[in-house]
């Protein structure tokens, strides 16, 4: 799935939208990506002498990759809406020039609310970990 696919399905727009593409989708998971660049405008200030991608973001991002995963086969207007975290754990930090892959597999479901399990990695070190709940809005 490439950006114009993706933009399809999400409402987010830059600077905002926190996913760039989508390596891998099935019914229960799925794998994207987001090519962090030092143009990213929450650089100015975090931090401008030493650039770290704060960590709600990373979250924000698995977020948005799990709204890519639930309302792909959705029609309508669809929002999908960051409910709840727990477990969330930061682990290692993300840089300009680092691709952050995404992982995210649902582990519970309850009509429009789902409750998934998300990783975020750089060159296959886990930089975020967390369970993230999202609901899926019609507008």
């Amino acid at each position: 799935m490439n950006i114009d696919e993706i933009m399809k399905i999400l409402p987010h727009r830059y600077p905002f939208l926190l996913v760039d593409g989508v390596i891998d989708i099935s019914d229960e998971r799925i794998k994207a990506f987001k090519n962090v660049s030092i143009n990213e405008p929450f650089f100015q200030g975090h931090f401008p002498n030493y650039p770290i991608m704060p960590g709600v973001l990373i979250i924000e991002g698995m977020a948005q990759t799990a709204g890519l995963l639930l309302m792909k086969d959705m029609e309508g207007d669809l929002i999908p809406l960051f409910t709840g975290i727990d477990k969330a754990r930061f682990k290692r930090e993300v840089r300009p020039g680092n691709k952050l892959v995404y992982d995210l597999k649902v582990l519970q479901k309850k009509a429009n609310m789902f409750k998934l399990q998300g990783i975020a990695t750089v060159e296959d070190k886990v930089c975020v970990q967390a369970e993230i709940m999202v609901g899926i809005k019609q507008d």
